[in-house]
């Protein structure tokens, strides 16, 4: 298959699952948060922290997202596209962010506490979304879409909360934020050409991910298994290292246009 075909059954694929997306949102009736998610399994309170292992397990994110931001105001340390240099800033200051909200979140775990943790979280998702659409498609329409994908991560919280504060819960926006992107850059990264080297970064960025959900749901499981542990303490351990081999393959990439 030709390049020229393989960026045509992309932009076909991006469309379709874009469209069976938002169709089985919009088939669903308004879906509440499930309480039962804040129930974490190791709740031991060490040196008077609450959750202790669910909050300290956050410390990655914070020092990845200021790695990435210090490298970013050093030119030469990081090869990005010059052009997204604020959607890549984005990108570590969301990770960065993840780590003080969804500390905040394990201190007591409700849905007001959520909040904080899932803002963030979107902020980082969108900003690599839209890097990821200017290095494998074109760098102006990663441009151009970078705020409307910020606006649309952050009212799908914001949204959610209101909802949830009315009784009437809302995730649908949320999940549809959320998980589109997981679905549409595998497409990207096999159908598109990108303008730098590595490209495997980001395999592993989302191989990183779907462990992390994994652990995030087997969350008992393996603190039954292992004692010392749980899943959703190493699925922010096994997320923020995803994040750190990023930032590396950064170091080591050329690409065209980068600053």
């Amino acid at each position: 298959m030709s390049s020229e075909q393989k960026e045509k059954l992309g932009y076909g694929l991006i469309i379709v699952t874009a469209l069976l997306g938002l169709g089985g949102v919009l088939s669903q009736g308004p879906i509440a948060q499930d309480v039962t998610y804040h129930l974490f399994v190791d709740t031991r309170e060490i040196w008077s922290i609450p959750n202790f292992w669910n909050v300290v397990t956050n410390i990655p994110y914070l020092i990845v997202g200021c790695l990435g931001i210090y490298k970013l105001k050093h030119p030469g340390k990081l090869k990005v596209i010059g052009e997204m240099n604020f959607a890549y800033i984005l990108l570590f200051f969301g990770t960065l962010l993840v780590g003080f909200g969804s500390g905040y979140y394990h201190l007591a775990p409700d849905n007001q506490t959520l909040v904080w943790d899932r803002l963030p979280m979107t902020i980082a998702f969108m900003a690599l979304f839209s890097i990821i659409i200017s290095e494998f498609i074109a760098i102006r329409s990663g441009k151009v879409l970078l705020l409307p994908l910020l606006l649309a991560g952050i009212f799908s919280v914001v949204y959610w909360h209101f909802s949830e504060v009315r009784g009437e819960g809302d995730l649908r926006l949320y999940a549809l934020v959320q998980f589109y992107p997981m679905l549409a850059i595998p497409v990207i990264l096999m159908c598109f050409r990108s303008k730098c080297t590595h490209v495997s970064a980001y395999w592993w960025l989302l191989l990183a991910y779907i462990v992390a959900k994994l652990f995030e749901h087997f969350d008992g499981e393996i603190y039954n298994v292992l004692g010392f542990i749980s899943g959703h303490s190493l699925k922010h351990i096994v997320s923020a290292l995803g994040m750190y081999v990023l930032l590396v393959f950064y170091q080591k990439r050329n690409c065209r246009g980068h600053a």
